[in-house]
Order: C-alpha cells, then structure tokens, then sequence
C-alpha cells in the first residue's frame, strides 16, 4: 500500500478549494446578485416572498429572475439569495412578508442558487482528478443534512453543494438525534465568533447546554499566563 504524507492530501483538497472559488467568483460577476439574511415572524412564507420578487423582476424585464433561499439556518432564520433587484424588493417590502429583518449580506454573489451553475463543471471536473476516500468519521453534508455513504457520494453532493441551499437547520437535526433518554455530547465551536452556538440553541436546546466556545485568543493568554 502507498501512504501519502498529509501535506499532499491537504495541498489537493486545497487546490480543489481553489478551483470552486474562483468559478464561483467568475459566475457571480457575470449578474449583479447577492444574499440577504432574513428573520421571519411565524407567519412568514419565503417562497411565496421569492416568487412575488421574481414576478417584480419579470416586469423590470429580467429575464428568469433568481431569488430562492439558499440557507436554512434554524427556525425562523433563512438566507436568500438572487438577482440585486429581487433582493432590493424584498428588503422594500419586508413588513408585507412578515420579515423582522432583512439585511444584505457583504458578499458578491447568490451563492447556492442556480445562478452559480457556470461554477459546477470546473469542480465536477477536478474532483475527477481527486481521489477521495470514505470518511473514517461521521461528516454530514448541508445538501440533504445526512451522512456521507461513500466516495462517489461525496463527489455528486460536492458538486451538488455549489447549486443547492445549505441545509444547516436539518444538518443540525440529523447530527443531534437521539434516542430519548440518549445523553447528548459535548459540542465545541472554535475561534471568533458564536453563531454556530447560536444556530444549535434555536435548533436544539438540549444539545446546546453541552455546548462550549472555545476562543482561540483566550488559549493564547492562558498559555502565555
């Protein structure tokens, strides 16, 4: 058997990486677009929300208007992604579609919608060239929130990943079910930042009192002290 020093694996998974922004980056100059960050009352319905807003595209001319969600965050919190347009009408009319917030997010493209399908041949194609192998741990993909079964699997769902929502509320789901009674384990989010925490505590209240931050930062002074 050959064994490959880690380095390698780690400078192909990076090259792939590399390949997938870049034809992203190139798909999203190609129509004005963006992503806006949405927290909806319970009587909000975003896809009817998206559909007014292509229909208002429609009559600005935009020919198959995108505007869809692209993330699902945890309840009552979605990403929607699109052309500017549908995402400036909704933000104008965000009281009509019961959305308590509406704000654009500091990004150049929509992603995770169709509007990035320019973006999956070139990463179709380099994942041909990878050899990947089944996981030795459970890692769950944000396409369908289930585990990955097998190499040829994670190939189709990668590139899948680029044109679909992220599934992060039903990936949170699937990774903390349990039988009842069945403790939950430690969760640990690490470096800047809680959101991850956050999205647990909304999806699952019980698995979020095993939650811990842990700040990159603070084990530097600790260390230091």
């Amino acid at each position: 058997a050959c064994i490959y020093p880690a380095s390698l694996f780690l400078s192909v998974a990076l090259y792939a990486v590399k390949v997938r922004a870049e034809a992203m980056q190139k798909a999203s100059e190609a129509v004005p677009s963006g992503m806006l960050s949405v927290i909806g009352r319970r009587e909000a319905n975003y896809k009817f929300a998206c559909l007014e807003a292509r229909k208002h595209c429609e009559s600005l001319g935009i020919e198959n208007p995108v505007c869809e969600i692209s993330n699902y965050l945890f309840p009552d919190s979605r990403v929607i992604a699109g052309h500017l347009q549908a995402l400036q009408f909704l933000q104008e009319n965000a009281r009509k579609y019961y959305f308590t917030r509406a704000k654009m997010l500091p990004v150049s493209g929509a992603f995770h919608t169709r509007l990035m399908e320019p973006a999956v041949e070139p990463l179709a194609e380099v994942l041909k060239s990878i050899e990947i192998q089944k996981p030795l741990l459970c890692v769950y993909s944000n396409v369908d929130g289930k585990k990955y079964m097998h190499s040829k699997h994670i190939q189709k769902l990668l590139v899948k990943q680029v044109v679909s929502p992220v599934m992060w509320e039903q990936t949170m789901h699937s990774v903390y079910e349990r039988k009842q009674g069945t403790e939950f384990p430690y969760t640990y989010e690490v470096g800047p930042g809680k959101q991850l925490g956050t999205a647990l505590k909304k999806c699952n209240l019980k698995a979020w009192k095993q939650y811990r931050h842990v700040d990159d930062l603070e084990d530097e002074e600790a260390a230091e002290t």
